[in-house]
């Protein structure tokens, strides 16, 4: 770092900074080390560094200005690249085996190529333009792009400029340009990703103004950007979270169903409310209080953060009855602190609020009445608001909802320890996310904490971060938006990006378009029906239609539990999301700007029915693909767009063929779950000749289990010959976990005659198969320590 900084110093010029690139002249150039570039032109300085032969860094330090090293978003330490350096009269090409980085001395431009093909040019650079600092570049005509955090404008966010300023939007539907949760990154049909490393409010503009012109504007703070690139989308997914960081892997019981409203009003509800679903026989692993647990009213009370004892006398006593139900608690907390709630006194008093311009308590008035914010930067703060968590966690609450993190309301004379509000509101929510994950790591290091939140940056999925898409109107076009926001989240780094399932906003009484979104639910990260209490977003107070509906999607949900925490383990991994833009696997004009259709997983495609009286769904199947209808097991092949029939009591799924669609024996909590006992489906297809899956299984509670080899993960492989099919198992374990023995109760779809025999082992084995449906079923018994083998002989 020294040398770099003296090696701007010595560089340093009189000339003033320019706006225009094309007056920007190339002056000389210098390798610090093999990872580090610095091209010296009459405006600044040009600081490029290698990550990894697939990720590279471009920082502009304008004449005058000092090279600002710390970043919010990046974790990633920079790998030893191999890279060479070809200088001639008039170019520079600084390579590594993946991206190459070409610089035209005159007139100055620089571009990036990968595998030799342009990805991405500078048009005009760094310059400023209406009290903004800019960072623009040439594109192709016909790119798609995608990002800028969670939005609702369609798949292609071509054409706008977005405004980054993470802000609530109260009752959206089809068309939100500005939501809670914004992200200064951009990726491309192109396969590559482009990260603008700066934390304060801007704009990122892709080409609004049709000039073919990819634009970063922002008030202050550095000039630095990431380009990330890749073979296939799963590539660049995975390189940019290990640029900013991979999710740690949930706690099992996430992926259950949740218990939430806005709110319950006492702990006689809460208790209540459980019991409903215990006595409907409807599962159930975790209940979410709402404001009134620290206070009796919506507004005045915000910042209490005590529990309201009123209300919930024995509030320890009612976390632990729950928890023995297998139900956990989790709790809101804000930011916010009013000035007649019982802490405001000790938080000026303790200076743990943001300042004004003189020093003293910022105050303002916002919904909840009138109000100070706590500082996090504040080291005393934060060590405060710590501190409230770690009580809640000693009462046994197993989880925090982090709630108007934006922060909702942030005037821009709000003056932090680390900068002013415009400078570090959209950081503020990825930095409490931050608080809260380090002081588990601290207090609680073997627990994986539960952290629900609406506000964040790139990279807050490292701290585990669970986001929601906010107050979404409860209407079909709600609804309708829902798949793009996930989608679009789940490429940025933050795979766990939800709904309030149901709809939050309004007071809207529609049975089906209820069930339709806890249908899709299904098929989406979180399972949370959440809304205004005017009309219920527990199925336990709906018809019983809706909740006959509403429990056999949840059923299925926790049915799908081996294959869905597997994609929690993979995207812990990988960085690859739970829910997959078809485009990741079939590239093409038609996928390209498609949400309709999606993948949940690898290996089953959903199509959520999105209006009402929809008799028919349109689904799109690739081309040269077979796959199976989830239900009927009806063998479908792959020919683009597709009607199908809709059913009232599930929306379209489709498995793929040679998948292994392992599923648990229902029940009530994930603490009952027994990974022991599956049901495993195999769809046959003899156009798939062998087929490999494995699935990950830990006690799904302990943090870093997989690190500390306390998992088992069992590989299933298929291979077709011509006398017949062969299934191989296989358990691989970590150090600290033991072999289980397990019973697999086997379902093989599409098979077309009854089998001469089916072994295990060498051994045969009972079995059905059914002529109608071509549903061939046997069961094994596997003890791990072995390989396990299955014959079926034609």
């Amino acid at each position: 770092m020294k040398k770099i900084v003296v090696f701007l110093v010595l560089w340093s010029c009189a000339i003033a900074a320019t706006a225009q690139i094309s007056t920007r002249k190339y002056k000389a150039h210098k390798e610090v080390g093999s990872q580090c570039l610095m091209i010296r032109v009459t405006d600044g300085t040009y600081r490029i560094q290698f990550y990894s032969p697939e990720i590279v860094e471009t920082s502009f330090i304008p004449e005058g200005e000092q090279y600002q090293k710390a970043s919010h978003a990046v974790v990633m330490r920079p790998e030893l690249v191999a890279t060479r350096l070809r200088a001639t009269t008039s170019t520079l090409n600084w390579s590594s085996k993946g991206i190459s980085v070409r610089v035209q001395k005159a007139p100055f431009s620089i571009s990036f190529y990968y595998n030799e093909k342009m990805v991405l040019k500078e048009k005009r650079g760094y310059h400023t333009k209406d009290n903004l600092e800019v960072l623009d570049f040439a594109i192709d005509a016909d790119e798609v792009l995608y990002g800028g955090g969670a939005r609702a404008l369609g798949m292609n966010r071509r054409g706008h400029r977005l405004q980054l300023y993470n802000r609530a939007h109260y009752g959206y539907e089809t068309h939100a340009p500005l939501m809670n949760y914004t992200m200064p990154l951009v990726m491309s049909s192109k396969k590559y990703a482009l990260h603008f490393d700066n934390a304060p409010i801007g704009y990122l503009d892709l080409d609004s103004k049709k000039e073919n012109t990819l634009s970063y504007e922002t008030i202050s703070g550095r000039k630095t950007y990431q380009l990330i690139v890749g073979e296939q989308w799963s590539n660049i997914v995975n390189n940019y979270t290990t640029l900013t960081g991979k999710q740690p892997m949930l706690p099992r019981w996430a992926l259950g169903n949740f218990a939430s409203r806005f709110g319950y009003h006492s702990q006689r509800e809460v208790e209540e409310t459980i019991q409903r679903y215990k006595t409907n026989n409807i599962p159930v692993d975790a209940v979410i209080l709402d404001l009134y647990w620290f206070g009796k009213e919506i507004k005045g009370t915000m910042g209490n953060l005590e529990v309201f004892r009123d209300s919930f006398p024995d509030f320890e006593g009612m976390v632990t009855r729950l928890k023995a139900k297998g139900v956990k608690t989790i709790t809101i907390t804000e930011p916010f602190v009013l000035s007649t709630s019982k802490k405001w006194k000790e938080a000026v008093e303790k200076g743990v609020l943001a300042t004004d311009s003189t020093g003293q308590a910022a105050r303002y008035d916002f919904y909840f009445g009138n109000t100070g914010l706590i500082d996090i930067y504040k080291p005393a703060a934060s060590a405060w608001f710590w501190d409230i968590y770690k009580g809640l966690a000693n009462k046994g609450v197993a989880g925090i909802w982090g709630d108007l993190g934006e922060p909702e309301v942030h005037p821009n004379w709000v003056q932090h320890a680390a900068g002013t509000a415009d400078e570090v509101h959209n950081i503020y929510g990825h930095d409490w996310a931050k608080l809260i994950a380090q002081g588990y790591e601290r207090e609680f290091p073997k627990v994986r904490p539960f952290i629900l939140m609406r506000a964040g940056y790139s990279g807050s999925q490292r701290f585990g971060m669970v986001p929601w898409s906010g107050d979404v109107n409860r209407t079909w076009g709600g609804l309708q938006s829902q798949p793009e926001i996930a989608l679009q989240m789940g490429m940025q780094g933050l795979a766990f990006m939800h709904s309030d399932l149901g709809g939050f906003a309004g007071a809207n009484l529609d049975d089906e378009l209820y069930t339709r979104w806890l249908q899709y639910g299904v098929f989406q990260p979180i399972y949370r029906p959440h809304a205004q209490e005017e009309v219920a977003s527990e199925p336990v107070y709906r018809s019983k239609t809706a909740m006959a509906k509403a429990k056999k999607s949840i059923e299925l949900r926790y049915q799908l539990l081996p294959y869905n925490y597997n994609l929690v383990f993979e995207n812990n991994q990988t960085g690859m999301p739970l829910m997959r833009p078809l485009f990741f696997e079939y590239p093409a004009a038609e996928t390209n700007t498609l949400a309709s259709s999606y993948l949940w997983g690898n290996d089953l495609l959903v199509t959520p029915i999105m209006k009402s009286g929809q008799q028919e769904s349109t689904v799109y199947l690739p081309k040269k693909t077979v796959w199976f209808h989830f239900i009927t097991g009806k063998r479908f092949e792959g020919s683009g767009f597709v009607r199908v029939a809709n059913r009232p009591d599930e929306i379209p799924v489709f498995v793929r063929a040679g998948a292994f669609i392992p599923k648990a024996q229902l029940v009530q909590s994930t603490a009952a779950y027994d990974a022991n006992v599956w049901n495993v489906s195999y769809y046959h297809d003899t156009s798939v000749k062998s087929s490999q899956r494995r699935f990950y299984n830990d006690n799904g509670l302990l943090k870093n289990a997989f690190e500390a080899g306390a998992y088992e993960q069992v590989q299933l492989s298929s291979k077709l010959g011509k006398q017949g099919l062969t299934i191989d198992l296989k358990c691989n374990k970590g150090k600290q976990y033991n072999y289980q023995n397990k019973q697999y109760n086997w379902k093989l779809v599409n098979w077309k005659q009854r089998p001469q025999a089916v072994s295990f082992q060498g051994k045969a084995i009972p079995f059905d198969w059914d002529a109608t449906t071509g549903e061939l079923t046997f069961k094994v018994l596997w003890n791990t320590r072995k390989k396990g083998r299955i014959k079926i002989k034609n």
